[in-house]
């Protein structure tokens, strides 16, 4: 199939790479160019502009990360709506359901349809292409798309309603901000009283307490020191406060989501939003005194 992939950082660079690898013909734009000259030394094709991918294919991909980088690249001056020959947007981002749905009539008004499908498993997943893949919209449109997203990742047609997949995705991401903020908490008491955080990690995987950061964040990005994941404080603060707009406006009650999302706002305003999301134990460390690491720097 010929596909249009538009955002290539950590995440997009390796699933229009696995596209590529799988044997599409793939049309890929960024703003950085030389995150385009790493696809189309693989076998990718370059193009010039958001419209010219839009006039050259008719499935376009994003993973971009913004609801307004997104607006604008779907529907704003020069974007894909402009394009002639494009028929299906794949959106890859994480948005939330309100904006998802405004693009997917933006786009119906010139016989474009949007399938909603959000991405979770950061960019290891990414790179193996075992992310989890939420999609919703037209189910036949879904149908007919599945065997080029199972090429990243695991499918799961959540329903046809636009944005569902949106809420599945920022569902997901809620809890996993959650792990982080409360596993950061949980290992900072142990420290604090003099426990080792490594063995610490090791009773908890083997208990009630095992969750996706105590499993693989804090042994291999925060007890090393690394603090390298690929997700930033900031793209996680966006998704919990997409969470809190979504459940505001459903009326459904988030507490622990307003708590963790004063959590990483701490975290972006004292460490940085474009810092590694993992370094959410830094402002608990500064204020305690202590650092997650293994007595005598072992990793």
């Amino acid at each position: 199939m010929d596909i249009g992939f538009i955002g290539l950082g950590q995440m997009g660079f390796h699933m229009a790479r696995r596209l590529v690898e799988a044997g599409h013909q793939v049309v890929v734009y960024d703003t950085r160019r030389e995150a385009v000259d790493r696809l189309t030394a693989l076998g990718a094709q370059a193009a010039s502009s958001v419209r010219e991918v839009a006039d050259r294919v008719e499935t376009v991909m994003a993973s971009l990360p913004t609801p307004d980088v997104v607006h604008a690249v779907a529907v704003g001056k020069g974007g894909l709506i402009e394009g002639n020959r494009v028929r299906r947007f794949v959106d890859l981002s994480t948005t939330g359901s309100v904006m998802a749905g405004r693009i997917f009539e933006t786009l119906g008004e010139r016989d474009i349809v949007q399938i909603d499908s959000p991405v979770s498993g950061g960019v290891n997943g990414a790179a193996k292409g075992t992310l989890a893949v939420m999609v919703s919209g037209p189910r036949a449109e879904a149908t007919a798309l599945e065997p080029v997203l199972a090429v990243i990742g695991k499918v799961f047609f959540i329903s046809e309603k636009p944005g569902a997949g949106q809420t599945m995705k920022l569902a997901n991401n809620f809890l996993s901000a959650t792990a982080m903020a409360a596993t950061a908490e949980a290992v900072i008491l142990g420290v604090k009283s003099g426990l080792d955080p490594r063995v610490m990690i090791d009773v908890i995987n083997s208990g009630s307490g095992r969750n996706t950061a105590t499993e693989t964040k804090y042994p291999n990005n925060v007890i090393t020191r690394t603090f390298d994941l690929g997700f930033t404080n900031g793209l996680m603060m966006k998704d919990v406060n997409l969470a809190l707009s979504e459940a505001k406006a459903l009326g459904v009650p988030m507490d622990i989501a307003e708590a963790v999302g004063r959590a990483f706002k701490r975290v972006c305003d004292e460490v940085g939003a474009s810092a590694d999301m993992t370094t959410i134990v830094q402002p608990l460390e500064r204020r305690t005194g202590v650092e997650i690491r293994s007595p005598g720097g072992k990793r």
